[in-house]
């Protein structure tokens, strides 16, 4: 075969090997899809801690959660159809048509999408969505646009929220006939009057639109909170619109001048943060309003002539203004008022409310942190009706039933976070309705049950202490919740074993659990949901002298958190129906053995969630897993050095419906190799967090090894796989073979300069493109005006008044909400050299010293590739450095740098520092080539 014939000849063999290769996917197990989590939240309701960015409508099950995300199509492409929930979270520009067309259950979108346009038919298909939001939560506000018709095919929409961006580039957008809400938070508003233009058919005989639709004449909310530049009501802004609430919370705009926007109805304001200093009695007068909120206000003093206009209030707060008195006449002078918010104001020591007048419609009263200290006799006796009196985080040390009088009508009272030591016998004998009482946070060390009687359907408790709590029976009959806190211990004294009959949830948290005499069992025969916090396992032992819990008949949810070491008491039995089971920290020491979950879960045939942290498992096989084949939804968060038997391949087809790996790192073993393609091609499971899991190949390993690309590098794939590749290079060959027996192979020639463009457009321009920035720039707080003036410009402007570098600045370049942490390392790692700013502010500050020490851990991890300098504004004693011994080894001479003083020296300075950044960055090119 002549010479250009074996060269053509074995490009094409090469090209089509990775292009057959690639598409089987079995050149890499690294993923590099977004970052999407789907799960049922019906099983786990605190799931949605694990997803901060997306918060649930009630009702909604299954949803998904995407981050990262910048090709939608290829997003959508791994997440199920039937979802009813979808939160989008990363840059995409265009909603393109038909974008969600195969989601017709969808009922929440959420799209945090940077700046981004909405074509029409973008929404097409979603005839079941019922709440749609645009959210950035950055400072300032983004461009969004909006056709017209973008929002016709959502019929049922219900809520529409628009949270920092700018929708100036809009205009006509027709909203659905359903909608009750809509938000427009954060964005670029000054005048009402920009309302009409954006939404014609908002308000009535607005400017015509090209396509006239029907009016809505009544909406529930409208929020537009948060807008700094709104300023200006303008007349008829609203002609004609009927809105039962209107937000305008943290805007500049004068409440006093509504009125003259033509508005019809409106039920509720809230002004919360608006810096005004008296009541708006024209307004509540003008609107008749039911509900006022002036919270976080400068409302310091309330004159008897500015409640005669809100005589129309049901619901007035007042939260944080404050307020040291109030008026004589207050009440009279509302007497249609139901609800009154006084939090956070300093109407303390003592509680002088007016007397003499009765309020016979008031029925929610917060005073809660005023600084009481008294309660006179009597003091709410004025209010018949009272069903709910808020008495938190005051310092009140002492309460009798004299105080409490009059109120046979309360249900809640909260005297959480006060001085209360003691509880005298029958004062709670004036409050016969009493439903719920928290005393969190108290100084009671001991509680009686003969402390509690006078209510007869006490069924909501809450008793907290600072040191020890012990609590004596009878307990309150129709008690169904029970809350207790005590940093030393919980004592229950039961000398004849009185039964919890009637409770159905229970927490308690504290060190230890202490129950006199010893030999009583308790019984829970109704309760449902158990959450223990710090507790020993000795709670759950199977030894009757130290168990607490032996049977739980009907319980349904378990979430135990334990700071104690060692499992070896824990005994799950006795929950025949046990749901959810959520475990933590129980044997938190590396050297003890791990938790063996086929004995601890044994019997445990109802469950259907299990969500385990930080429980050192050790090694997870086919025995873990008897007997659970109900399990849908797998949890492991926070787990260290955890390998993954490969007796699991045994259970994939029973494998639960959602596994989650949050935070854990794996054993080095090919023993998971077929973690990989499982999770990547698992038929009836949904896989989520093996992208970001890591590997240690010992103790001593802290590399931080990717998972995947560990099993991709060093496991090798089985017979059948090698076998079938063997097979399928031979039978190319063959077929390569009888192209090249054809007389014309011109065909030849383009296909290699095919191959050329492709390898070229993936590798980038140059050896450059593989970097993201050219420095990373470590810095403090007090250095920042100098490297924000001085530095930054030398480096970054293009020549020739500067180097034209690419600078990573954290407070720049990392994004918002985004760990910084992560970004640090990330952006190190990008970065063909780290410069240090060192002063001694910088040597004291927490951060900087983590970004040296990090930046001292590549360069010793990564010798040859990673660069390091030093630039010290002053004279700096390198013995201060935390990293020194390591820094003396690594460093060269020329890595650090002393900043001058004079004028002339500087400019020196500052091409020495470009010389050796240009060295740094060509050393590591070289290197990484």
């Amino acid at each position: 075969m002549p010479r250009m014939g074996r060269s053509l000849f074995s490009s094409t063999l090469l090209l089509l090997l990775l292009v057959a290769l690639m598409s089987l996917g079995l050149m890499s197990w690294a993923w590099t899809a977004p970052d999407c989590t789907i799960a049922d939240s019906s099983l786990l309701p605190n799931l949605s801690y694990y997803i901060p960015f997306c918060s649930l409508a009630p009702g909604l099950h299954i949803f998904a959660s995407c981050s990262n995300v910048k090709d939608l199509a290829q997003t959508l492409t791994a997440v199920p159809q039937d979802i009813e929930a979808l939160c989008l979270q990363g840059t995409v520009p265009i909603l393109s048509t038909d974008a969600f067309a195969h989601f017709s259950s969808l009922r929440l979108l959420r799209l945090q999408l940077g700046t981004i346009r909405v074509t029409s038919g973008a929404f097409q298909g979603l005839e079941q969505l019922q709440h749609l939001s645009f959210e950035h939560h950055a400072p300032c506000c983004l461009s969004l646009f909006l056709p017209p018709d973008a929002l016709e095919p959502l019929r049922f929409l219900k809520s529409l929220s628009f949270q920092g961006y700018c929708l100036n580039n809009s205009q006509n957008i027709q909203l659905p006939m359903k909608l009750s809400h809509l938000t427009l938070r954060h964005s670029c508003l000054i005048d009402l009057q920009e309302l009409q233009g954006l939404f014609p058919n908002l308000v009535p005989d607005s400017s015509p639109t090209a396509s006239p639709r029907p009016w809505s004449p009544f909406l529930e909310m409208l929020d537009l909170s948060g807008n700094l530049q709104l300023s200006q009501v303008g007349v008829r802004a609203l002609h004609g619109l009927q809105l039962h609430s209107l937000r305008l919370d943290g805007t500049p705009l004068s409440a006093l001048t509504l009125p003259d926007s033509g508005l019809l109805h409106l039920d509720s304001l809230s002004l919360v943060g608006t810096g005004i200093e008296k009541l708006p009695g024209n307004v509540t007068e003008y609107f008749e309003l039911r509900a006022l909120d002036l919270g976080r206000n400068q409302i310091q003093n309330i004159e008897d002539e500015d409640l005669s206009s809100c005589r129309s209030l049901e619901l007035l707060s007042f939260h944080a203004n404050g307020l040291q008195f109030l008026p004589t006449r207050f009440l009279s002078a509302l007497p249609q008022l139901q609800t009154l918010n006084l939090s956070m104001n300093k109407l303390g020591p003592t509680l002088v409310l007016p007397e003499g007048l009765v309020s016979s419609n008031l029925r929610v009263l917060d005073l809660s942190h005023n600084e009481l200290s008294v309660l006179p006799c009597g003091a709410f006796s004025f209010l018949p009706r009272l069903q709910e009196l808020w008495l938190s985080g005051n310092n009140i040390s002492n309460i009798s039933s004299e105080s409490l009088k009059g109120l046979r009508w309360l249900k809640t009272l909260d005297l959480s976070w006060n001085q209360i030591k003691v509880l005298n016998p029958g004062w709670l004998s004036f409050l016969p309705a009493l439903t719920s009482l928290n005393l969190l946070g108290t100084l009671l060390e001991w509680i009686l049950g003969k402390q509690l009687q006078g209510p007869q359907k006490l069924s909501h408790l809450q008793l907290g202490s600072l040191n020890t709590l012990e609590i004596y029976p009878p307990w309150p009959p129709a008690l169904l919740s029970l809350e207790a806190w005590a940093e030393g211990y919980i004592q229950f004294s039961i000398p004849r074993g009185e039964p919890f009959l009637f409770l159905e949830n229970l927490t308690l948290q504290t060190q230890n659990m202490l129950l006199i005499p010893n030999n009583i069992t308790v019984h829970f025969p109704s309760l449902r949901h158990l959450t223990l916090r710090g507790c020993s396992p000795h709670i759950f032992s199977s030894r009757q002298s130290l168990g607490f819990f032996p049977e739980l008949p009907v319980l349904e949810h378990l979430h135990f958190w334990s700071t104690h070491n060692g499992p070896e008491d824990l005994h799950l039995s006795g929950m025949p129906r046990l749901r959810v089971l959520e475990l933590g920290d129980l044997d938190f020491l590396l050297d003890s053995s791990p938790v063996k979950l086929e004995v601890l879960l044994k019997e445990l045939p109802s469950l259907q969630v299990l969500a385990l942290s930080n429980l050192n498992l050790g090694n997870l096989s086919v025995s873990s897993f008897t007997n659970l084949g109900l399990l849908r939804l797998l949890l492991l968060n926070s787990e260290w050095a955890l390998g993954l038997d490969s007796s699991l391949q045994e259970l994939i087809p029973q494998m639960p419906q959602y596994v989650y790996f949050s935070d854990v790192t794996f054993a080095c073993q090919c023993e998971s190799s077929w973690v990989a393609p499982w999770a990547i091609r698992a038929p009836n499971t949904f896989v989520y967090g093996l992208e970001k899991s890591i590997c240690m190949a010992n103790a001593s390993d802290y590399l931080k090894t990717p998972l995947l690309s560990f099993l991709s590098d060093h496991c090798p794939y089985d017979a059948g796989l090698q076998a079938f590749l063997s097979s399928f290079t031979l039978a190319l060959l063959l077929t390569v073979l009888t192209l090249l027996g054809c007389p014309r192979w011109l065909w030849l020639h383009h296909l290699r300069t095919l191959f050329r463009t492709w390898w070229w457009k993936l590798g980038g321009r140059g050896p450059r493109s593989q970097f993201r920035y050219d420095v990373f720039l470590s810095y403090c707080a007090q250095d920042q005006a100098w490297v924000l003036e001085k530095l930054v410009p030398a480096l970054e402007k293009p020549p020739p008044a500067g180097e034209g570098l690419r600078l990573c600045l954290p407070e720049r370049d990392f994004g918002a909400g985004q760990d910084r942490m992560d970004a640090m390392a990330a952006s190190m790692e990008g970065s063909r050299a780290t410069l240090c700013v060192l002063s001694r502010q910088a040597l004291s500050s927490p951060w900087c010293n983590l970004e040296l020490r990090l930046a001292t851990y590549f360069l010793v991890a990564k010798p040859g590739t990673a660069r390091l300098l030093l630039l010290s504004l002053e004279p700096i004693d390198w013995r201060q450095l935390r990293s020194y011994h390591r820094l003396t080894r690594w460093l060269q001479k020329e890595d650090y740098f002393n900043l001058p003083q004079s004028r002339i020296e500087w400019n020196d300075f500052c091409e020495q520092l470009r010389r050796r950044l240009r060295n740094a960055g060509r050393e590591r090119d070289d290197q990484g080539l």
